[in-house]
């Protein structure tokens, strides 16, 4: 009998839900296993709850919710082909859809530490899809009957290329829809605050000393054009998650999926979620390696580093309120202190930098897995994930955090701005060519051992008020070219 003869039971419309106590047996190829009777997963996921309840890291549910998307699109060309009978192919898709939904989460409980292939967190998909199927059906849950959790919710495929398939989709959809827009909403930010301070003079600094003047809005361009930079690596990064190992099967080959099969998934996928997936061109590579995850990773932690620079000045910047910079100030958001009333602290940039630091040393998790791949499988793919999808998560929440409770609330200390600005000694520069650099430098000290502005110190050493007051023009000096200068040392 080909699937297409047979006959399709009465579906029934059953919530989701198992209204059962105590257990139920399930079994597999190694014997029978007591599971729970009021959860949907069979005897794979008893044992790997059993053998790995390690720590308190779940395998996260958004690779789950990307399996619901691969089980289902097997199940469309499967059915297709007529491998799979139509009845069975569109009640799987209907479970799949739960599945991608979050209906079923609970369903999913296994750890992060399990098999490297994630072959259990694969069967746990199979099995509840394939009980879910029997419930909805009127048959007997753990009979495996009339819907398989292998031959057919996992029908063409293997744990080996469905497991970074589903790895890819959470990947990218994490950072396609959470990480990559929040980036971009923390460097609109910046930007609007670049426009706002144009033209407002500061004292630059460089090894943490006073170095010449630029405007605020300058400073911040720096800020935003490194966002640009951050996001443009992200998501050149991201792009390389759109190729899918499906269709690989076991070892690459393909064995025991019809030609094409990959293809077709990966074009179902793409369908179904919007993105362009497509199959990936070598699957030995896609199965052997996670190189790609290790690259998209990457692209977060070198927006981490960014994230901290940025973060990090600007805590700096808003020292004090007395014995610091304080040239910005930032929203008051909570008490600073249990023991000193009034104190206030920057714990958005401080939270940042934690972030930053944890997505940095995620990274040599990812990379040290990632170079863990022996021969054609990678068997490091669950530490990957949950670190990737880790770092992607809290970045986008703290970049949304970061950007509402502190960036975007931020204000000039403008009489701090002004107050530095007469006082600035490296202002001296511009002279420079004009009196020549010696002459300069010994103002400069000058300056500094008398407790003087510079332009006490540049009078008090002979240079004309008109030529200081003409060389030494702040904001003239963060646009050079724009004043007319004398040049040439010796015209004072």
């Amino acid at each position: 009998m080909t699937a297409a003869d047979e006959q399709a039971p009465k579906i029934v419309d059953v919530p989701i839900g198992l209204a059962a106590s105590g257990m139920r047996r399930e079994f597999d190829s190694l014997g029978t296993v007591e599971v729970p009777a009021d959860r949907y997963w069979g005897a794979q996921t008893q044992r790997s709850l059993e053998h790995f309840n390690i720590g308190n890291d779940r395998m996260p549910k958004e690779v789950y919710h990307a399996y619901g998307y691969v089980k289902k699109a097997a199940a469309v060309v499967n059915t297709r082909a007529g491998r799979l009978a139509a009845w069975k192919g569109e009640l799987i898709q209907r479970v799949c859809d739960e599945v991608i939904s979050g209906a079923l989460d609970e369903e999913f409980p296994l750890y992060v530490f399990q098999t490297g292939s994630g072959t259990q967190s694969n069967m746990n998909v199979n099995e509840v899809i394939s009980n879910r199927c029997i419930q909805l059906a009127g048959g007997t849950l753990g009979s495996q009957e009339p819907v398989h959790p292998n031959d057919h919710v996992n029908m063409g495929q293997s744990s080996n290329d469905t497991f970074p398939t589903a790895m890819h989709i959470a990947a990218y959809t994490m950072a396609t829809e959470k990480t990559i827009p929040a980036l971009r909403r923390l460097r609109d930010a910046t930007e609007r605050h670049q426009k706002r301070w144009a033209d407002v003079v500061k004292i630059g600094r460089t090894h943490l000393e006073d170095a010449v003047p630029l405007t605020v809005g300058q400073e911040w361009s720096g800020y935003t054009g490194a966002l640009d930079d951050a996001i443009a690596e992200v998501e050149h990064a991201t792009r390389g998650l759109l190729k899918l190992a499906m269709g690989g099967t076991a070892v690459g080959t393909g064995l025991n999926a019809p030609s094409g099969f990959g293809e077709e998934v990966a074009a179902e996928i793409a369908s179904m979620t919007g993105a362009p997936f497509a199959t990936a061109a070598n699957k030995f590579t896609a199965q052997g390696t996670l190189d790609a995850m290790v690259r998209a990773h990457g692209g977060l932690k070198a927006a981490a580093v960014t994230l901290f620079k940025i973060a990090n000045d600007l805590r700096w910047l808003g020292s004090g309120p007395r014995t610091g910079i304080h040239e910005l100030i930032f929203p008051s958001n909570e008490p600073g202190s249990s023991i000193m009333p009034g104190k206030v602290n920057p714990t958005q940039a401080e939270a940042m930098l934690m972030v930053a630091i944890q997505v940095i040393a995620s990274d040599v998790a990812v990379t040290m897995g990632g170079a863990e791949g022996n021969f054609e499988l990678n068997a490091f793919r669950p530490v990957l994930i949950n670190n990737y999808l880790h770092s992607a998560l809290i970045m986008a929440d703290m970049c949304d955090h970061f950007r509402r409770y502190m960036v975007e609330g931020a204000k000039l200390n403008e009489a701090k701005l002004t107050e530095n600005i007469e006082r600035s000694v490296m202002m001296v520069t511009a002279l420079a060519p004009v009196i020549g650099y010696d002459k300069a430098a010994a103002i400069s000290y000058y300056a500094i051992d008398h407790d003087l502005t510079l332009k006490q110190a540049a009078l008090a050493k002979g240079v004309s008020e008109e030529l200081f007051d003409k060389v030494v023009v702040p904001i003239a000096l963060t646009r050079p070219g724009s004043a007319d200068v004398p040049s040439g040392p010796g015209k004072a």
